[in-house]
């Protein structure tokens, strides 16, 4: 017998051969052993399935003919054809041709074929079948209801999950080709074809079934995905094509086995499914991203992305083909490692250690590989859970695997150290925004570092600017002082500096272990210590929102010791090098020592400049973001206000002053801005209070005065007078 070309309606017209003797072909008989037909079950990864074939379909007969590639099947010598492989595809086409025959009033011998189609999988749906082959419905109301509402159809039939298919599918192409027209005749015409290869010599055992078809379960997804590759490679490349299936069903299941999940089977059998499908999505997005466009706003879907990336369609398709392939190979044998986790751990840690970079063990794993195969995209497959400083760091890592022979394990630590530097400073630049989308050229950055060991300068828009300046510098450094690296990548990887260490610099690393032992200290005590020294506020660019430390939350920390677009980062660092300086350890009772001479001095010179009442009142030391907030601090230096968000001022928004004095009647809906009492209300000054009446503030009743010196500096504590004048007013 040999391997022809056949369309639905004519395979039952053709003559076979089998050592010269013809056999004419007489039915196609899914056989006992068979699935169930499962193109109309309901569940989302069918409901998927059978849209992208009803969409395949449609457009063969609306647009271009299509071929499905093989069916698989013996004949026996009374030309009857079991499929062994091909038996949903060959069922859709029996429904479809049926509801062409019937929408377009063809009936008697012309489509007479469809009687020779049938099911052995049970009698019911066999006879339903036969039944169906010759009805005709009216095409006035759902047609799943009409056969049910005919005699001929028992309800129990309801229950076989052949039929129950069958009927969702028979709805689903009357909704997709009821507005088409001679759906009959391009069908005839060879719209859908298919290739039928016969087995030979092979006998119709129960075990060859067993074998092909994993008796009787329905297919999974991942076993289209992996039947749609193959047929896409097929027409690519043959050669590639057994290549790659080999090794999905070989090497590279072996890779993923270990990190298979439970299956949803009635044996809880565990698969690893999921794992491939995910990784594979990985793969087609750096594909993306290596071709300057980002995956944004595109389909995620498996069977889109073969057809956008291992198609015809793709120019780039045998390209593509090679990437996935190597992205998977890279992992599979890996020298000197029986297993990705035991590579990943080699360099990885979630404590600072010698020849290995840190990892957030409160948000990350450490094996970033088997992180992938589990959170690459949720169940739906179309939202992406592993964040894009992620993406980075696992396209690093594969990026060396597949050069593994080019850059020896030592430069590698080095280099995936300056790329995980790079990674944690830049959170605002690792972005794929449709109108920000950096991750090509960090993709090349990346490509640089680990091939090279250098920045590539000539990359524009990829990390942030400054830690790749700061890289570049510490590359240098490290060239003319070998012996500082350990101490150098101790400092990086302390949690406060993540990396950047530009707020000691690379002139006093010898201020390390003093930085350490400052930071086993209370936050609270540190903040105040550093105020006393000077102040190390920072101005936004927005020119009124200032950053300041927090006692509570690391953010406030974070934008003062990183380099951005903040005015003052070269004041917090003399004022932190100032604090370092004068002890080699710190405690706790050697900040508040610090604190309390600074107030001691401000109090016996009588002198209250504004980090005065900073120190000395908590209420002044946000203990939220580090945010204070003040229009026009250069002529009005006492008037910051405490914000307890990010970015906005709400109710919870307070002039320290007010809320020190008489916490009991600061107005929230004022934000914070006055003290109520009664009819009148309290506001404050630069250098005075005022007494308002509520309906006319035009004219203060009275204005409290707060005595200044010529340098416009308090030479009185004004939250003792206002108290006082509160007391007594």
């Amino acid at each position: 017998m040999s391997t022809r070309l056949h369309s639905f309606p004519d395979i039952f017209e053709s003559v076979f051969y089998e050592d010269k003797n013809p056999i004419h072909l007489q039915k196609i008989v899914i056989p006992i052993i068979q699935r169930d037909y499962a193109q109309g079950r309901r569940d989302s990864d069918v409901d998927r399935i059978r849209s992208r074939f009803l969409d395949a379909l449609y457009d063969a007969v609306t647009k271009a003919p299509i071929t499905l590639d093989f069916v698989y099947g013996d004949i026996d010598e009374k030309g009857i054809m079991t499929p062994l492989d091909g038996q949903q595809r060959l069922t859709t086409l029996f429904l479809l041709h049926w509801y062409a025959a019937r929408k377009e009033n063809v009936f008697g011998e012309e489509s007479g074929f469809l009687r020779k189609f049938s099911y052995e999988t049970r009698y019911s749906a066999r006879y339903f079948c036969a039944e169906l082959a010759d009805f005709g419905p009216s095409f006035r109301r759902k047609i799943s209801e009409e056969i049910i509402n005919q005699a001929w159809f028992p309800l129990d039939w309801k229950k076989d999950p052949t039929i129950s298919s069958m009927l969702v599918m028979i709805d689903a192409i009357d909704e997709k080709f009821r507005e088409v027209d001679d759906i009959w005749g391009k069908l005839r015409a060879g719209a859908v074809t298919f290739y039928f290869l016969p087995i030979k010599d092979m006998g119709l055992t129960d075990e060859l079934y067993i074998k092909m078809n994993s008796r009787g379960k329905p297919l999974t997804l991942f076993e289209h995905f992996k039947a749609e590759l193959e047929r896409k490679l097929r027409v690519l490349d043959e050669t590639a094509a057994r290549r790659i299936i080999f090794k999905t069903d070989r090497e590279w299941t072996d890779l993923l086995w270990r990190y298979r999940s439970s299956g949803s089977g009635t044996d809880n059998d565990y698969i690893m499914d999921d794992e491939f499908l995910r990784y594979f999505k990985f793969i087609c997005d750096i594909i993306c991203y290596q071709q300057g466009e980002s995956p944004q706003g595109r389909s995620s879907d498996e069977f889109d992305l073969l057809e956008q990336y291992f198609s015809r369609q793709s120019k780039d398709a045998l390209k593509n083909l090679e990437t996935m392939e190597r992205y998977f190979d890279c992992w599979c044998s890996i020298s000197g490692y029986d297993s990705p986790s035991a590579f990943l751990e080699s360099f990885m840690s979630y404590q600072h250690e010698p020849g290995k970079i840190l990892v957030d063990a409160s948000r990350y794993m450490i094996d970033i590989f088997g992180d992938c195969l589990h959170s690459y995209s949720d169940k739906t497959g179309k939202i992406r859970q592993f964040p894009l400083n992620r993406v980075v760091l696992l396209y690093a890592i594969t990026s060396y695997l597949q050069h593994q022979t080019e850059i020896t394990e030592k430069d590698f630590v080095r280099r995936i150290r300056i790329v995980n530097n790079l990674i944690q400073n830049s959170e605002d630049e690792i972005s794929d925004r449709i109108d920000r989308n950096r991750i090509p050229a960090i993709l090349k950055e990346v490509d640089a570092i680990i091939l090279t060991g250098q920045i590539d300068d000539s990359i524009e828009n990829n990390f942030n600017v400054n830690q790749l300046q700061e890289e570049k510098d510490k590359i240098l450094y490290l060239q003319e002082h070998p012996e500082d690296a350990e101490r150098l990548f101790a400092l990086e990887d302390h949690p406060m500096l993540k990396g950047q260490i530009s707020i000691l610099g690379l002139d006093h690393l010898d201020y390390g272990d003093r930085f350490a032992s400052l930071f086993t200290c209370g936050w609270d005590r540190i903040d105040c210590a550093l105020m006393a020294t000077g102040n190390y506020g920072q101005m936004e660019r927005n020119k009124w929102r200032y950053q300041f430390a927090s006692k509570s939350m690391q953010i406030a920390w974070d934008e003062l010791f990183h380099k951005s677009a903040n005015a003052g980062f070269e004041k917090t660092r003399k004022i932190l090098l100032s604090l370092l300086s004068t002890n080699q350890t710190f405690t706790d009772d050697i900040l508040q020592k610090i604190a309390d001479d600074f107030i001691a001095e401000c109090e016996e010179k009588k002198l209250f400049p504004w980090r005065y009442y900073y120190i000395k009142y908590p209420v002044f030391r946000p203990g939220s973001y580090g945010k204070l907030s003040n229009r026009n601090a250069e002529e009005q230096p006492y008037m910051f206000a405490v914000m307890q968000t990010r970015s906005m001022w709400s109710q919870n928004t307070y002039m320290p002053y007010l809320k020190a004095a008489d916490e009991a009647h600061l107005s929230r809906d004022d934000m914070g801005m006055r003290l109520i009492y009664g009819d009148q209300h309290i506001v404050c000054r630069n250098d005075c209070y005022l007494l308002r009446n509520n309906e006319n503030e035009d004219e203060p009743v009275e204005t409290l005065t707060i005595r200044q010196n010529e340098e416009g500096v308090d030479t009185e504590d004004r939250i003792i007078r206002l108290k006082e004048y509160i007391k007594w007013g």
